[in-house]
């Protein structure tokens, strides 16, 4: 089995138009939420992307290629090409704009916009798209298919999520908290995500993952099935539970979810790795979370800044999120959980800190 690389990444959230602005805005503790209207009087806190334009399939086409272009994907646009999203083009639709095929005809636009000549793939499995399509791009190289994959991850501004988030009254009217004392609801966000993978060696490299589905509570965390992911994914990189030194939390909010995803991962780390999320700063991002998400924290890995929440933890969890960068992290573990009962997770290593580790124990052996 060949190793796959994240050998590119892009990302355009709230934070900014490319990770630099994000680290930037991370670097002075992010920036407040939006507020979006809904039918019927309702607002609720929402991490929109700043560009301007108003016509959503323009606006759209100017920040995928905007991400593509950041993620340097000119020379590769003949290799397999995912595009994961949870709620596609509904922006458009709900703007009078009527489909005049099916699901898979959004990523074939998005396919035409980028000029795009490799195979496309539509991935759309709710909050775990993204980081189900690293999975398969990363199997597809790794058996020796193709040498290079790339995945897209999209969500996009509509007001159908968020109504939907709204009227299972899981969103918060103010600021998420995940993990917090008082924390009652997530926030959702929007966010385009590019990653680039490659069998050509990079500083991070995918070590495994895995994928469960449990659809026995259809919108929440079973700590159980987390258990078994994180089993899963151990045996699928070679590693125990002892070698993650850093896990990226689903947590987004949710007083329940939270408590339940704790419980699964207190049970299979003794002790529990450092923890850090990142919904506060970009909001949920659904279908594009998992292909955001590790963009961002590999970028904030690498660039020494780091997250802070702001708010008290809640004692009764027995946990809370790292206040600084921890000091050395080879291996991290990063989860994206669902709806429909979508429990993923991958595991990356920095090899900057396995040449550094084989550096130490040389000079130790010297000494």
């Amino acid at each position: 089995m060949r190793p796959v690389y994240l050998h590119g990444r892009a990302l355009i959230s709230a934070l900014g138009a490319n990770l630099p602005q994000a680290l930037s805005c991370v670097s002075v503790g992010g920036r407040a939420a939006q507020r979006m209207e809904l039918p019927g009087g309702t607002d609720w806190p929402y991490f929109r992307i700043d560009h301007p334009e108003p016509n959503w399939r323009m606006r759209a086409q100017q920040i995928i290629c905007a991400a593509a272009k950041e993620a340097g994907l000119e020379a590769i646009r003949n290799v397999p090409l995912f595009v994961a999203s949870s709620s596609l083009d509904i922006g458009a639709i709900e703007t009078g704009v009527v489909r005049s095929g099916d699901s898979y005809d959004f990523a074939e636009e998005i396919a035409g916009w980028l000029g795009w000549t490799g195979q496309v793939y539509l991935v759309s499995s709710a909050c775990t798209s993204s980081l189900q399509a690293l999975l398969s791009a990363s199997k597809l190289i790794s058996s020796g298919w193709v040498s290079d994959a790339v995945v897209l991850g999209v969500e996009l501004v509509n007001r159908y999520s968020v109504s939907g988030f709204a009227a299972m009254q899981l969103l918060t009217s103010d600021k998420s908290k995940p993990l917090g004392l008082n924390r009652d609801g997530i926030t959702l966000g929007e966010a385009v995500a590019v990653l680039h993978l490659s069998s050509r060696p990079a500083r991070w490299q995918v070590c495994g993952g895995s994928h469960i589905v449990d659809g026995r509570d259809p919108t929440g965390i079973n700590s159980q099935t987390v258990m078994q992911m994180c089993e899963q994914a151990l045996i699928a990189s070679g590693l125990k539970a002892s070698d993650i030194g850093l896990i990226k939390l689903q947590a987004a909010g949710n007083q329940v979810n939270d408590a339940n995803e704790l419980t699964g991962l207190i049970a299979t780390f003794a002790p529990l790795p450092p923890l850090v999320t990142l919904k506060a700063l970009i909001g949920h991002t659904l279908g594009a979370s998992g292909a955001a998400e590790i963009a961002l924290l590999t970028a904030c890995l690498e660039s020494n800044i780091w997250p802070q929440p702001g708010y008290p933890f809640d004692p009764d969890l027995r946990a809370g999120l790292a206040p600084a960068r921890p000091e050395s992290v080879r291996y991290l573990l990063a989860c994206i959980l669902g709806f429909g009962g979508g429990h993923s997770a991958v595991i990356v290593e920095d090899t900057n800190a396995r040449l550094n580790e084989k550096a130490e124990l040389r000079a130790q052996e010297n000494e």
